[in-house]
């Protein structure tokens, strides 16, 4: 069996625990703070926002709003909620930066690689034929050429033409 090896996975997922929740801190601050945050949307059970750390352009993550680490932690109708918003993602992806495919899961518990093991999240990776690449393994670097501030607007102007109903 071949392997692939992910080394800042070990750094970030092995490093210093906190004691707060990034994804609560986010949610729980001003409006006026989403784009600071590359928080993308928010409704009364899900909200939706950048990855800081991505694997590849417009990595997204999709969240409840209530602080849970395990699926059976939600109702019915905030799993329901959270496929609701994550398929809202795809669309803004698909327009915003015409992927060829997507890589969409969550890892769930730190075994599993869950940088946030106490909050569910599902990551909605963009992905393109031909962007595999081996800078990752071989230099310890990913090779993203976007930042992060630019994809927020692109993600925002797609927002502006499709839009989410709750």
């Amino acid at each position: 069996m071949e392997r692939i090896w992910a080394p800042w996975r070990t750094v970030y997922v092995g490093g210093k625990q906190q004691e707060s929740c990034i994804f609560c801190e986010k949610l729980n601050s001003e409006q006026s703070q989403d784009e600071k945050n590359y928080l993308l949307l928010r409704s009364d059970q899900v909200f939706a926002l950048l990855n800081l750390y991505p694997y590849s352009n417009g990595h997204v993550m999709v969240a409840p709003a209530k602080h849970v680490g395990d699926l059976a932690g939600l109702s019915e109708n905030e799993f329901l909620q959270i496929g609701r918003v994550t398929k809202y993602m795809v669309e803004l992806l698909k327009r915003a930066f015409n992927p060829d495919g997507f890589n969409i899961g969550a890892n769930l518990g730190r075994v599993a690689g869950a940088g946030i093991p106490g909050h569910i999240h599902i990551h909605i990776v963009p992905r393109w034929n031909g962007d595999t690449n081996f800078m990752s393994v071989v230099g310890d670097v990913r090779v993203i050429s976007e930042a992060l501030d630019t994809t927020y607007k692109k993600l925002r102007d797609a927002m502006e033409v499709i839009k989410f109903t709750d």
